[in-house]
């Protein structure tokens, strides 16, 4: 059973695809991390990575206290597909009090749900679809980032129509009420963005907006 520590604990409950991504990717960072499942070779799996992985198949509220759940900082619960499993054992996470509870969703009514009881609430299906039909609708748009329904982090591959003009001379903020926060040039990351830079080929821009503006730049300077 995990106790109270220092360093930042997570919880990964369900190790579907989404789930032991997750819970492999916080565990080989040196993340303290508990696993749970109802699939033994799939615990078994991440007992490489962690101490505290268990095999349940009943995840009430006191199964999950006995596990240590309650001393996580951050509890994701990975059952999308399984609604009403889903919607109990969030339920009973945050009973329990932990400070935050993330979800998987596969449903817009399974979502609303979730928030109600206090979880936020992720949709890894549908985000990599969106990710995906970013990418091949529009070739200048690298990856993006979907803060709500209105806002998104954007990174735009720089094409030949800005190429040679200084940061200073282009109005992305007047024009479409974006704004450049980061750009990737050379191998590095710079964000601190000076007025008298220059974009060259290769260079991609980070914008933050709305995505109606993001659209409307893509269709000016997109290719």
């Amino acid at each position: 059973m995990l106790g109270k520590k220092e360093n930042a604990s997570y919880a990964v409950i369900g190790l579907g695809r989404f789930g032991m991504a997750l819970a492999k990717e916080l565990a080989i960072a040196g993340k303290e991390v508990i696993v749970v499942d109802n699939n033994e070779n799939k615990v078994k799996e991440l007992r490489v990575y962690t101490d505290y992985a268990y095999v349940a198949g009943e995840l009430t509220r006191e199964v999950l206290e006995d596990m240590g759940i309650q001393n996580c900082d951050t509890v994701v619960v990975c059952i999308g597909e399984k609604i009403d499993t889903s919607i109990l054992v969030t339920l009973n996470v945050v009973n329990l009090g932990v400070r935050r509870v993330i979800a998987k969703a596969i449903s817009e009514d399974q979502g609303a749900v979730l928030e109600k009881i206090g979880a936020e609430v992720v949709y890894p299906e549908r985000d990599m679809a969106l990710r995906l039909a970013k990418k091949l609708l529009t070739s200048s748009v690298m990856d993006y980032i979907s803060l709500d329904n209105d806002v998104e982090i954007t990174e735009i591959k720089i094409t030949d129509r800005l190429t040679g003009r200084c940061v200073r001379d282009f109005p992305i903020r007047q024009k479409f009420g974006l704004n450049i926060i980061a750009i990737e040039y050379g191998g590095k990351t710079d964000t601190e963005i000076r007025p008298d830079y220059a974009f060259q080929d290769g260079d991609v821009i980070v914008v933050i907006g709305k995505s109606k503006n993001v659209q409307r730049f893509e269709r000016e300077y997109g290719c």
